[in-house]
């Protein structure tokens, strides 16, 4: 895995507008098309590039949503919240707005359809003063947990860019982030997605509820020796919107011919 990431410490040390970046005209014309209003930024780790749509809104903060859930299944991995990824944990047996979130689960199976309530009693379960070292340490986004453990990256204060996104998953995806190796390991599995001619695709989404909302894909792809972290972010006005998250992530990786 050394090979692949040589570049990583370099980059890890650079702010994100030391970063050379390139507009992408192709995935432009992918967000016009889809009449989507927001950001995708793939970093190229070798080259120590961001390559996207909307260098602004790529450098812009938003609440996290279902994204956290990455660092919220590292986190409870590491100071022992869950034993293992395959431990069941009750979602609290109260109605949900998701049908399928209304049973326990384990973390596998909850990352998988994005159950919130099983995620909120992972993070309680690593209490307040644990989250809010481990997110310090991760350097994820402003690193604001606030003062409830359970819903500080579904409505704030934590927030996080698109670009910074892209960044702590290129260091997720290398290994290099300051916990377990194994821990990093299981989250990798976790958010494998599929394979595609060569290539491998990790990836989590999220929708804040606002109004309107924003929607996240965010994740990398493996592909000759190589990792591209990236990230997408768009306002969400209706459910319509949000299912149009992983389609045009995946149409401007292809754009960008990387998967």
């Amino acid at each position: 895995m050394k090979g692949l990431f040589a570049a990583l410490p370099l980059l890890l040390i650079l702010p994100c507008h030391a970063l050379e970046w390139r507009d992408s005209p192709e995935v432009a014309r992918l967000f016009e098309q889809a009449g989507a209003d927001g950001t995708f930024v793939m970093l190229d780790v070798a080259r120590q590039r961001l390559i996207g749509h909307d260098r602004a809104r790529a450098q812009k903060r938003f609440v996290p949503a279902s994204t956290f859930k990455i660092p919220n299944t590292l986190i409870g991995l590491t100071v022992g919240a869950v034993k293992e990824v395959d431990e069941v944990l009750p979602y609290g047996g109260k109605p949900q707005p998701i049908k399928d979130w209304e049973r326990d689960m384990s973390l596998r199976e909850a990352i998988r359809v994005s159950n919130v309530p099983v995620y909120q009693e992972l993070a309680r379960r690593i209490g307040l003063e644990r989250m809010r070292e481990a997110v310090a340490r991760l350097e994820y986004g402003n690193a604001r947990v606030g003062s409830i453990v359970d819903n500080f990256w579904l409505r704030g204060p934590l927030a996080i860019s698109a670009v910074e996104q892209a960044q702590f998953l290129a260091r997720l995806a290398a290994g290099t982030l300051p916990f377990p190796g194994e821990a990093q390991a299981r989250v990798r599995e976790l958010v494998r997605l599929e394979a595609h001619e060569g290539a491998v695709l990790y990836g989590k989404t999220g929708w804040e509820q606002g109004s309107p909302g924003i929607g996240w894909w965010v994740g990398w792809v493996e592909k000759e020796g190589r990792a591209y972290p990236f990230a997408l972010n768009m306002d969400v006005h209706n459910a319509s919107d949000a299912a149009k998250r992983v389609p045009l992530g995946k149409a401007s990786l292809r754009a960008l011919g990387v998967y």
